[in-house]
């Protein structure tokens, strides 16, 4: 037989062997399993609004309905979690939810809200130092504005405030409406808005989702101390919880 004839004869057994051979299938492929993953159910739905509202976030009713709130829970959990932030319940944020623990307050020892600048959420936290209740926000996005007349930059003050004013239902401000505002410093309030952006949009005021607007403000009595912080800056207030102390013994007595 010659040389030729071998060659081809080789060449020929190569192909059918491969023809033969089983491959795998392009929905099996690593990097693509995620595309036909199978989505929560709804009691695996109703666990992670559970686990999410034992942690604080504000899921509204815990039964299995993905709705407006539980996404909204879910962009909060997400942003402190320092997750993509997609709203979405998968496998993936089922399990990080099941294996997350309670987010912890900056500061403890006495009831007072804070606002995260760097994870845009805001916490309610309690006389014990836990969280009752966490929310995504929408803060100063630190542009430039020029609307309605009015320029400036749009910046959300750091510090320490107490709640000194308030407005029930809507509000009209220079720069639009607000929804139940609670002011923390001359104009800027933690207020309900149609639009909460995942990221910093405001002109310096704190947004906060509508549906939990009416609620919040009764949780922010006038006096409330409000601790707005980024990682640069952060002032405590518990001499400011001290006094409140003292006086309300005075009070009592």
């Amino acid at each position: 037989m010659s040389a030729i004839r071998k060659l081809t004869l080789s060449l020929l057994l190569t192909v059918c062997l491969l023809a033969m051979t089983p491959t795998e299938s392009i929905a099996n492929a690593p990097g693509r399993r995620n595309r036909h993953e199978r989505a929560p159910n709804r009691t695996e739905a109703r666990e992670a609004e559970r686990h999410l509202s034992n942690m604080g976030y504000w899921t509204g009713p815990v039964d299995g309905v993905i709705d407006r709130a539980t996404r909204t829970a879910l962009i909060a959990f997400q942003k402190m979690e320092g997750r993509k932030i997609t709203g979405r319940l998968t496998r993936a944020e089922l399990e990080a939810i099941r294996n997350a623990a309670s987010p912890q307050a900056r500061e403890t020892g006495y009831e007072h809200v804070e606002v995260d600048l760097d994870r845009q959420v805001l916490l309610l936290v309690n006389n014990e130092g836990a969280v009752d209740r966490i929310l995504p926000v929408s803060t100063g996005s630190g542009k430039h504005y020029n609307e309605k007349g009015m320029s400036g930059i749009a910046y959300t003050p750091r510090g320490r405030f107490r709640v000194f004013d308030k407005a029930f239902g809507w509000k009209r401000s220079p720069l639009g409406l607000l929804y139940y505002p609670n002011y923390i410093s001359g104009g800027v309030a933690i207020h309900g808005n149609p639009d909460v952006p995942r990221l910093p949009q405001s002109h310096g005021c704190i947004r906060i989702p509508m549906f939990a607007s009416a609620e919040m403000s009764k949780m922010l009595p006038v006096g409330t101390i409000v601790l707005v912080y980024d990682k640069e800056s952060f002032v405590s207030a518990k001499d400011w919880a001290k006094e409140d102390k003292i006086k309300q013994s005075a009070n009592v007595h």
